[in-house]
C-alpha cells in the first residue's frame, strides 16, 4: 500500500484551533503549501471542518483539519463549536492559533483545558508576528507569520516531533505468528465488498502478514475445506469475516487457531478486552431494551448489511426477545448513550484510534456495555472462547467472570 493509499483511519489527524480572524486558515495552507481553507478578513469566514488526507513532509501520511472558531456566537455559532469539539474526539495532534495582536483568550484557555483533559498533545502557535511584537515563548509555543511564511518550516518539524511521540507499533497480526508460517484468510464475497476489492481490514491484515514474512492464503468460505485439505501443511491461523463465523468454525479443526478479522480490529485499535466483556450483555437482553449498533463508515459503506439487517436478526434469534435495535453511522455517534443496554460497534477500521477510544469510554462512563460486530458473532455462535484462544490472558480473564 502506497502512502497515498494509506487509510484515513490509520492517518494521523492534526487538528487547527483557535479563535475566529486568529489566522488558522492561512497556518493551515502555509503548513500544507495548499489552498485548503478559505482566507477573509471577515470572523467566521471557516464555517464547517474542513478535513484533507494528505502527504505532509516531514510528517507523512496525515489528516489535516480546519476547525471553525471557537468563539462563534448565535445559534449557528453554538453548532460549529459543537462541531469542533466533536473534531477534538479524533484529533491526536493540536495546534492551537493564536492572535499575537490580542494575546491568549479565555477560548483559547478553554481549548487548552480540553487538550490536556483528552490528553492530546499540542503546540500553541502564535500567528501574525509581523505586525504584532513576539510574545515570551513556553516549551510548547512557537511563534510564526503566515503572512510573510516566517517559522512555518519550523512549525512542521515541531508538529513533526508530536506526531512522532504520538505513533505506536500495534500490530493486526504479525506479533503472533513467526516468519514463513501460512494463515489462510476467509473472505466471502458479497454486496459489503467494494467492486473488484477486498475490504479494508482484510487488506491491512494481507499487508500485515507479509511484513511478518509470513504467507496468507486467501479464499472464500466455499473454498476453505478444499484449500485445508490441499495446504499440506497446518496453518498457524484461520481468520474469517465475521458473518462467516459459524460456517468456517465447523470446518477448521479445534487444534487450528481461529479467529475473525473484527477481533483483531478489535485489538488493533485497543478495545478487544472491552467487547470481550462486553459481549456477555447480549445474554441479558430483554424485550424492549434498546441496542445501538454504530457502524464507521458512511459512504462506500464496509459493512454492508450486517449491522442494519444481519445483527438485529440474530440478537433476536439468540435472545427471543423483541429487540430495539437503533442505528448511527460515521461521525454520527450520540453523546448519550443511557438509553442503550448495549453498544455494538463495527471494527473501526474508518476511524482512527483516538475516536475509537472516545466512544468506547464514552460507553464505559455511562456504563453501558460495549462491545464490537465480530465478537458479538463470535459470542452468539458459541465460539467466543475459542477465537479468543490466540490470547490466554483475555480467555483466562473471561473465565474468571
Amino acid at each position: 500500500m502506497g502512502m497515498n493509499d494509506t487509510p484515513s483511519g490509520e492517518r494521523l489527524h492534526i487538528g487547527f484551533f483557535g479563535r475566529r480572524n486568529a489566522g488558522k486558515s492561512s497556518i493551515v495552507n502555509a503548513v500544507t503549501g495548499q489552498e485548503l481553507s478559505v482566507v477573509s478578513e471577515i470572523k467566521g469566514t471557516t464555517t464547517d471542518p474542513v478535513q484533507k488526507a494528505m502527504e505532509l513532509l516531514p510528517l507523512g501520511a496525515v489528516v489535516i483539519i480546519d476547525t471553525p472558531g471557537f468563539d462563534d456566537e448565535g445559534e449557528l455559532g453554538e453548532l460549529r463549536v459543537k462541531r469542533t469539539r466533536a473534531i477534538l474526539n479524533r484529533t491526536d495532534i493540536a495546534v492551537l492559533v493564536v492572535d499575537s495582536t490580542e494575546g491568549r483568550s479565555a477560548e483559547d484557555e478553554e481549548l487548552i483545558r480540553i487538550f490536556r483533559e483528552k490528553s492530546i498533545p499540542y503546540l500553541v502557535v502564535w500567528n501574525k508576528t509581523d505586525i504584532a511584537p513576539e510574545p515570551k515563548l513556553s516549551e510548547n509555543e512557537i511563534a510564526v507569520s503566515a503572512a510573510e511564511n516566517k517559522n512555518i518550516y519550523e512549525l512542521k518539524e515541531r508538529i513533526a516531533a508530536l506526531v512522532k511521540s504520538e505513533s505506536h507499533s500495534r500490530r493486526i497480526v504479525g506479533d503472533l505468528i513467526n516468519p514463513d508460517d501460512f494463515v489462510i484468510l476467509v473472505t466471502p464475497i458479497d454486496a459489503a465488498a467494494p467492486k473488484g476489492r477486498l475490504i479494508l481490514p482484510q487488506q491491512q491484515t494481507i499487508r500485515d502478514i507479509l511484513d511478518a514474512d509470513a504467507v496468507s492464503i486467501v479464499v472464500k468460505e466455499t473454498q476453505l475445506a478444499k484449500a485445508l485439505e490441499k495446504s499440506g501443511k497446518k496453518p498457524a491461523m484461520v481468520i474469517t469475516d465475521s458473518q462467516a463465523f459459524g460456517v468456517v468454525s465447523r470446518i477448521v479443526p479445534e487444534d487450528i487457531n481461529l479467529t475473525s478479522f473484527s477481533i483483531l480490529m478489535a485489538r488493533y485499535k485497543g478495545f478487544l478486552e472491552t467487547a470481550v466483556m462486553g459481549a456477555a450483555a447480549i445474554d441479558r437482553l430483554k424485550s424492549g431494551d434498546r441496542v445501538l449498533i454504530s457502524e464507521g463508515c458512511t459512504h462506500h459503506r464496509q459493512c454492508g448489511d450486517i449491522g442494519s439487517e444481519k445483527l438485529p436478526r440474530w440478537l433476536k434469534k439468540h435472545t427471543g426477545a423483541d429487540i430495539v435495535a437503533e442505528f448511527s453511522s460515521g461521525r454520527d455517534f450520540p453523546e448519550d448513550l443511557s438509553p442503550y443496554s448495549l453498544v455494538i460497534h463495527c471494527g473501526g477500521c474508518m476511524l482512527n484510534e483516538r475516536e475509537v477510544e472516545y466512544r468506547r469510554r464514552s460507553a464505559e462512563e455511562q456504563n453501558v456495555p460495549f462491545t464490537n460486530y465480530g465478537t458479538a458473532i463470535a459470542h452468539m455462535n458459541g465460539i467466543l472462547r475459542r477465537s479468543i484462544s490466540i490470547f490466554p490472558k483475555l480467555l483466562e480473564r473471561l473465565d474468571n467472570e
